[in-house]
């Protein structure tokens, strides 16, 4: 097997569109920062044409084989065997600086691990074909798949928002068959790092020996100011199943020591210390697309095959390999001193809102939960704001406030979503749907108490605290005339999980989600002296050496007289 693989990856050119039914490309998009860093975004994409999920009503019966050339074996034999339709999984590490940066290019930069995924009900009497056992068995499945620790998101972390999250993809309608159900988790203190990239490199067809693939260092990713990996499965009823791979990166060229003075210039080889020495033979197409600037005077080699409004494109069919990009500024970075200036003066972003979260309050067992979203616009945004809380932290709905530059304005509040916290079982869901004036900023306020927990409930690091995860803000789009829920409809079920209706097949949701994440919050709740019982210890330790060498030496020692003769 192995020699056919590596054959595989030595076909020539020519040979890349002869696998019938899968069809894999991959993109590399690399853009320039204003504050000089450089973002990177690999997307590696794999469709399996005329494919459909499959039923979970036939769980009971044997699936048929599973025959893949191209299409990732290991993860299509866990989409069939737990009925997924369409599955998201994020690992990211750091915070991605909208302020800065602007919006990114993949739009999942929740930081840790989030999981979630669409399933349809199975039906018969078998528990394991339910919604929630497959749940839980997927988390199990990707949790080996990507040495991760997406097991650790049970029930206590897992939530349905029925606003914030929409299908990308579409949802089959079987005959006689239940809703489809949404279930979403996150976990902000995972850190990701080379065994969870090795899983990844495995998934694609020409591994990391040819192709955008080779690029991915570990030893430069891993050193960037932001990284994230993600995996995206979603059903197009005109193609088919389609797997996405991403990988997104924040370098810093004057971090890295590769730039001259106040040049911010880079290169494949600069920033990952690669360069493409060769194609990926079975991929239908391969670019790296560079995003050409519109005032400052640069230039770059060699030169791209083409330039269509302002992306440099480089197909590798058509570039001599190997291949270096490499851009070169020829005036100096302006805001390259406020990387050394106590208070940078560098200029922000586009980012289409700003968010700000945080936790107010010394005690330990109530607080205030404040967030702040500004609308830098000239028109009023309709947003959603999502808030997932463990069961430790509970919110005192009755005291949310909200205002505008310190005004009231409660008519800016739409809807409310609460499905309170279970303690030991359910986390806390709050969705509200907020319109946002224009040039203003709008505050929120709400208290929240904290749980006493029993000493063995506590993380080995107690002292530390618990990490919350981020909120989650999504711009609703402006020309639809009801924006509080996307298109479908959305069934509450007694459980507090919400589920959708299945959709007509060929209706996707092929727009993409506008989202804005918060980072996590790091909460302090009721914590004992867990030095105590080391102090306790060692002070009975010393106690019972006393004692016990005390009476061992008098049970076993002989006392003599000695008499010394004199001289």
């Amino acid at each position: 097997m192995r020699k056919f693989l590596w054959a595989l990856c030595l076909l020539p050119p020519c040979l890349s569109h002869s696998f019938s039914g899968e069809t894999f490309n991959e993109e590399l998009l690399v853009r320039a920062l204003p504050d000089g860093r450089v973002v990177s975004r690999f997307e590696f994409t794999t469709l399996l044409h005329g494919a459909t999920p499959r039923n979970p009503q036939n769980l009971s019966v044997e699936d048929h084989s599973q025959h893949y050339t191209l299409f990732p074996l290991a993860l299509g034999q866990i989409l069939r065997e737990y009925a997924v339709t369409e599955l998201h999984l994020t690992l990211n590490a750091g915070k991605w600086n909208y302020d800065r940066w602007g919006y990114p290019d993949e739009p999942d930069v929740a930081t840790g691990a989030a999981l979630w995924a669409w399933m349809a009900e199975g039906s018969g009497p078998i528990a394991r074909h339910s919604v929630d056992a497959r749940w839980r068995d997927l988390r199990n499945a990707l949790a080996g798949l990507f040495c991760a620790s997406i097991a650790s998101l049970d029930e206590q972390r897992t939530t349905s928002p029925a606003r914030a999250f929409t299908p990308v993809g579409a949802l089959p309608a079987w005959p006689q068959s239940l809703p489809h159900a949404f279930r979403h988790a996150s976990l902000p203190s995972e850190n990701v790092c080379t065994e969870n990239l090795t899983p990844f490199l495995k998934l694609l067809p020409c591994k990391s020996r040819s192709g955008l693939a080779h690029l991915l260092n570990p030893h430069r990713l891993f050193d960037a100011d932001w990284h994230g990996m993600g995996l995206h499965v979603s059903w197009h009823p005109e193609d088919g199943v389609q797997v996405r791979l991403t990988f997104q990166s924040v370098l810093d060229p004057l971090r890295a020591g590769t730039s001259r003075g106040l040049h911010v210039d880079w290169s494949l080889a600069s920033l990952f210390d690669r360069t493409i020495d060769r194609a990926c033979p079975v991929a239908a197409s391969s670019r790296v697309v560079v995003t050409l600037p519109n005032r400052e005077p640069y230039s770059i080699r060699p030169e791209p095959s083409s330039n269509d409004n302002g992306l440099g494109v480089y197909d590798l069919a058509e570039q001599p390999l190997p291949l270096d990009v490499g851009m070169h500024w020829l005036e100096p970075f302006q805001h390259g001193l406020a990387y050394f200036l106590p208070h940078p003066t560098i200029p922000s972003a586009q980012a289409p809102l700003s968010v700000r979260r945080m936790l107010r309050g010394s005690a330990q067992d109530h607080g205030a939960l404040a967030i702040s979203i500004t609308n830098p616009g000239s028109a009023a945004v309709r947003v959603v704001y999502l808030e997932t809380l463990p069961w430790i932290v509970y919110l005192y709905l009755h005291t949310l406030e909200l205002t505008v530059d310190g005004v009231p304005r409660a008519d800016l509040l739409e809807d409310i979503s609460y499905i309170a916290q279970v303690p030991h079982g359910r986390a806390a869901t709050l969705e509200a749907v907020l319109t946002l004036p224009a040039r203003s900023t709008v505050s929120l306020h709400v208290g929240v108490g904290r749980a006493f927990l029993r000493y063995t409930e506590h993380p080995p690091d107690a002292q530390r605290g618990w990490e919350l995860p981020g909120a989650v803000v999504v711009l609703l789009p402006s020309h639809s005339g009801n924006q509080s829920a996307p298109a479908g409809r959305w069934v509450s079920t007694n459980k507090g999980a919400v589920q959708r209706t299945a959709q007509k097949q060929g209706e996707g949701h092929e727009q993409q989600q506008r989202r804005i994440y918060t980072p996590a919050l790091l909460v302090d709740p009721a914590t004992p002296d867990f030095s105590m019982p080391y102090n306790v210890i060692i002070f009975t330790c010393s106690l019972v050496a006393f004692i016990f060498g005390s009476v061992f030496n008098g049970l076993t020692r002989r006392f003599v007289v000695l008499r010394v003769p004199p001289e």
